[in-house]
């Protein structure tokens, strides 16, 4: 009977072993992760330097876990007994408070946020001297989930303070007391559009526009389900989310310029929903440069909005008091260029907005 028990194991082993390795090489391999939003890895070119000096088998390695069949569900699997089972309070920095997805950003890098307080600063002095100018930082959601829950959190107050310290002729607006956890996404690092009259008239406000964006009627727009990136980093099963947007006659008749294509669009892009990202339904997703006009205003003021991925959402909330916004993201275009890109004379405003998670990996600025 052993001899059989020990047969019937080597035989069940060599059927997996070989048994995947078939599959794996049948099945054609992914180009892309939806579960993850990212690319995975290819199969390495072979050559004779890469292998003595040991890089092939370092980008093997990485294409044979990207592309092993079954992957979403053995991550699915980890995250189940890493959580559930053993019970970790976080996977692969990931965790979970009452369905609420968020990922740790720990410890606070003051460096970054001193480099980021540095890059704001010389902007100004190059080409924002003489324009009404301001900035605000967007507080992620570990700032309402992490230390209440005996997670790791950065010091936000000494963000602050170090921003402060380090920008001079700039003023800062304080968005943090018009946010709650429950502005943002269970599913997503984001905040809700729906969720933001309160900030967008606290910054209308602070830079001196005398409309505010709750004043303005609105009609929501519903999509489902959206699961957010933090959806599939989890690799876990939670509720979705439903993304709305908001839209009136206003935004309806307003266009969005993309300065890198050359081509005019819609402030909202629902065909964007069934992408890879589904949150690029605001503006397209992540541009260089995008100018919004809104044809209707009376204000003749324009907006310089300095933004990463959070603003593309509260832009349109924004455009109530301006006649134009253009938003730049330093993640894509050099901030050494855009003496060539923009005619600093056509805006009055300019609005520095960042998420804590870019202040504290700041040197993705350029």
């Amino acid at each position: 009977m052993e001899k059989i028990r020990n047969i019937a194991t080597t035989v069940l082993f060599v059927i997996i072993i070989f048994g995947f390795s078939t599959v794996n090489i049948i099945v054609p391999d992914a180009r892309l992760s939806f579960s993850e939003r990212r690319l995975l890895a290819q199969a390495p070119a072979f050559s004779l330097k890469d292998v003595l000096g040991g890089d092939f088998f370092g980008k093997f390695e990485s294409y044979t876990l990207d592309q092993f069949v079954f992957r979403d569900g053995f991550r699915g699997l980890k995250a189940f007994m890493n959580l559930q089972v053993f019970r970790q309070k976080d996977n692969n920095g990931i965790y979970i408070i009452n369905g609420n997805i968020s990922k740790l950003d720990y410890p606070l890098n003051e460096k970054s946020v001193l480099n980021a307080a540095e890059k704001i600063s010389r902007i100004y002095n190059k080409y924002l001297k003489g324009i009404n100018t301001a900035y605000a930082i967007i507080p992620d959601k570990n700032y309402f989930l992490a230390e209440t829950n005996g997670y790791p959190s950065i010091d936000y107050d000494k963000m602050a303070e170090i921003m402060n310290k380090n920008i001079n002729g700039v003023k800062y607006i304080n968005i943090f007391g018009t946010l709650t956890i429950d502005d943002y996404y269970r599913t997503d690092i984001h905040w809700k559009q729906e969720s933001l009259f309160g900030t967008a008239d606290r910054l209308l406000e602070e830079m001196g526009i005398s409309i505010k964006a709750s004043d303005i009627g609105y009609i929501q727009k519903k999509l489902y389900p959206f699961l957010g990136a933090y959806y599939g980093q989890a690799a876990v099963k939670t509720e979705p989310d439903t993304l709305i947007y908001l839209t009136n006659d206003v935004i309806e008749k307003a266009h969005a310029y993309d300065h890198y294509y050359r081509e005019y669009g819609s402030i909202y892009d629902p065909e964007k929903f069934s992408g890879v990202d589904p949150y690029d339904v605001f503006l397209s997703g992540q541009k260089p440069l995008v100018t919004i006009e809104n044809p209707d205003s009376t204000t003749k003021r324009g907006l310089l909005l300095f933004r990463d991925s959070f603003g593309n959402s509260i832009a349109p909330l924004l455009l109530a008091g301006y006649s134009k916004i253009t938003l730049i993201d330093l993640r894509l275009v050099s901030s050494e260029a855009l003496g060539e890109l923009i005619d600093f004379s056509e805006y009055q405003d300019a609005l520095f907005l960042y998420c804590t998670q870019t202040l504290n990996n700041s040197y993705m600025l350029r």
